[in-house]
């Protein structure tokens, strides 16, 4: 009983599948994932490699030939637990630590450069946001900053004239963020939808928001508050009904995810940059240390030094054949010649 609540404290955060294609196939079990190999997931999900093998056996192969055409990771700072419907699956997140999807952002614009695929990254709270390719265009008219998004709440297309607030207030600058990263939600999956030809090409599509209102309303008035409770409650509608939009939008080929955090084990530290930039190069050490070692170098060494052997047997075994031929007899050459003075 000790070793169960122990590991339920260490795994209080969790990690959810709302939709996944029948391409990827997640196990229904218990098993902790690493915080830090949750991009790594998200990775293999959509066919790409990594550096390390993730020993997790929540994932399985699934179908290779077959991968999503989109992934959307949304995660919620301020709650470890969501209330989520039974049709999804959960799994306990251990040493929860900050985590960015840049380098699959990377992968995706790398191998699909010349197709343009969508590339959103957005965190609206922080006024943190990221467009490659096809977002561009796509979501040009989408509210980023607080005060767009302040604005966009008090339009009369927003979600304030269908979503029920109940002890939210529309005068409270904590309710505000909350409900316009809802809205940020809905414009996605509207502008999208508006666009549905982008959901149909062959380059695989990212998504990666990152929502904190939530969080901040636990601040403001207590996570045992009747608002944090509707707060909550408003949330988990609202992300299965964006998980349900999304993923018939990209027409059952997409994965949706879900990450609850309720704090970082360490200070989220991340740096703005567009993928398209080039790498800096890092700067000299002192300390004449060896170049990091690439998990490649066993592998290309053994394919130079067993090409190279293979080489110089055969150089070895044809001058030897060369050497002891006989050109009277064992060139074909002297042969036919031989017959054709006979003849003559």
């Amino acid at each position: 009983s000790f070793l169960c609540l122990f590991l339920s404290g260490v795994c209080a955060d969790e990690f959810s599948v709302l939709r996944s294609p029948q391409s990827v196939v997640f196990r229904d079990g218990s098993w902790p994932i690493p915080g830090e190999r949750i991009p790594d997931v998200a990775a293999l999900t959509m066919g790409f490699s990594v550096e390390d093998d993730l020993p997790w056996p929540g994932l399985a192969v699934g179908d290779l030939f077959h991968r999503p055409r989109a992934t959307v990771l949304v995660t919620v700072k301020g709650v470890d637990k969501l209330a989520l419907p039974v049709k999804g699956i959960s799994y306990p997140i251990e040493n929860a630590v900050p985590f960015s999807l840049d380098n699959v952002a990377n992968a995706i614009h790398t191998l699909f450069s010349e197709e343009t695929p969508v590339v959103l990254q957005l965190a609206p709270s922080e006024e943190r946001v990221y467009m490659v390719g096809k977002a561009n265009s796509v979501f040009e008219d989408l509210s980023v900053t607080l005060r767009q998004l302040r604005s966009r709440l008090f339009q009369d297309n927003s979600i304030l004239t269908s979503l029920p607030l109940n002890s939210l207030s529309r005068n409270n600058e904590v309710d505000l963020l909350f409900l316009s990263e809802l809205q940020v939600l809905h414009d996605i999956a509207s502008l999208l939808s508006r666009h549905k030809h982008l959901a149909k090409d062959r380059s695989p599509d990212l998504y990666s928001l990152e929502l904190a209102g939530l969080e901040e309303i636990g601040k403001r008035y207590g996570e045992d508050s009747q608002q944090f409770k509707d707060a909550s409650q408003i949330l988990v509608d609202s992300l299965q009904k964006f998980a349900d939009e999304m993923f018939n939008l990209y027409g059952g080929n997409a994965v949706v995810e879900v990450v609850a955090v309720k704090a970082f084990n360490s200070p989220l530290t991340r740096k703005s940059r567009s993928i398209l930039q080039s790498s800096q190069s890092e700067t000299e050490t002192p300390y004449n240390l060896a170049y990091p070692y690439n998990y490649n170098y066993s592998v290309i060494f053994n394919i130079i030094l067993w090409m190279m052997i293979g080489l110089a047997l055969a150089v070895i075994v044809i001058s030897y054949n060369l050497w002891n031929m006989d050109p009277g007899y064992d060139s074909i050459i002297y042969r036919m010649t031989n017959q054709k003075i006979r003849m003559d």
